[in-house]
C-alpha cells in the first residue's frame, strides 16, 4: 500500500495532496472543472500556507528556513494569484468584445459590402458591384470582365487612381448596349505605371449581406446573397 504522505527534514509528514497542488501535480482523481479552476488559486494560496507552516514547524534549529528563501516563495504565489487574475480578467473581456462585433454585424445586414473576391453577380439586369484595391498609385487602371465562357463582355477603363479601395459601378450590357444575362461574372483589374509597366491589381466583390453566422472559430460571420461566408474582419468597404 503506498503512503500519502512525505516525510520532511525534522520528521515531520506533509500530506502528498498538498504537495502535488504546490508542484501543479494532478490529485488521484484526474478530476477537473472550469468552476473547479476558479477557485484553485484560493486553495493553492491554503496549501501554500499550511505547507510553509510545517516546514518552519518541522526545521532543523541549528539550520533554520532561509527567509529569502521564504520572501521568494511568496511572490512566486503571488505570481501565481495574479495571472489567474489577469485570465479570469481577459477572458471578460473577450466575451463582451465577442457580444459587441455581433452587434455591429446585425447592422450590415440588408447592406451591400465589398470582400475580397473576383466575381460579380448579374440579376433582373443589375449587378451586384465590384471594386479594385490598389497598394500602390497607378497611372492607368482597367478592368476587365468576362462571362462564365470566358468571353470579355466589357472592359472599363479608369483613368489614374490613387492607392486606395476604389468601388466600381458597372452597368452589366454588352458592346451594343444589350442587357447582359443574369449570372456570375468574372472580374480581373491591371494598372498601369508612370513608367508604362503593368501589373495585375487585387479585385473585391460586391455582395449584400444576408444575415449574420457563427462561425467554428468563434468568429462573426457574414452570409452573402452569393452564397459565401465571410469573416466580419474581410470587409473591406461597405457600399
Amino acid at each position: 500500500m503506498t503512503s500519502s504522505n512525505t516525510t520532511i527534514a525534522g520528521g515531520g509528514t506533509v500530506s502528498q495532496q498538498l504537495l502535488n497542488t504546490i508542484n501543479g501535480a494532478s490529485s488521484s482523481s484526474g478530476t477537473s472543472s472550469a468552476s473547479g479552476s476558479s477557485s484553485s488559486t484560493a486553495d493553492l494560496q491554503t496549501t501554500f500556507l499550511k505547507l510553509l507552516v510545517t516546514q518552519m514547524q518541522n526545521q532543523d534549529p541549528t539550520n533554520p528556513m532561509d527567509s529569502s528563501t521564504m520572501t521568494s516563495q511568496l511572490a512566486q504565489i503571488n505570481t501565481v494569484t495574479g495571472i489567474s487574475q489577469l485570465n479570469t480578467t481577459l477572458t471578460s473581456l473577450s466575451s463582451q468584445l465577442s457580444a459587441g462585433q455581433s452587434a455591429q454585424a446585425s447592422l450590415l445586414i440588408g447592406q451591400s459590402v465589398l470582400v475580397p473576391g473576383s466575381t460579380t453577380t448579374v440579376a433582373s439586369g443589375a449587378s451586384t458591384g465590384f471594386g479594385v484595391s490598389l497598394g500602390s498609385s497607378v497611372a492607368d487602371l482597367t478592368v476587365t470582365v468576362k462571362n462564365t465562357s470566358g468571353e470579355i463582355v466589357g472592359t472599363l477603363d479608369l483613368g489614374a487612381q490613387q492607392a486606395g479601395t476604389i468601388p466600381v459601378g458597372w452597368k452589366p450590357v454588352d458592346a451594343s448596349g444589350n442587357a447582359l444575362p443574369d449570372g456570375t461574372y468574372t472580374v480581373s483589374a491591371s494598372g498601369t505605371s508612370t513608367t508604362g509597366a503593368t501589373t495585375a491589381e487585387t479585385t473585391l466583390s460586391g455582395a449584400q449581406v444576408q444575415s449574420v453566422v457563427q462561425q467554428s472559430g468563434g468568429g462573426t460571420g457574414l452570409l452573402l446573397n452569393n452564397g459565401t461566408t465571410v469573416d466580419m474582419t474581410n470587409v473591406v468597404a461597405i457600399l
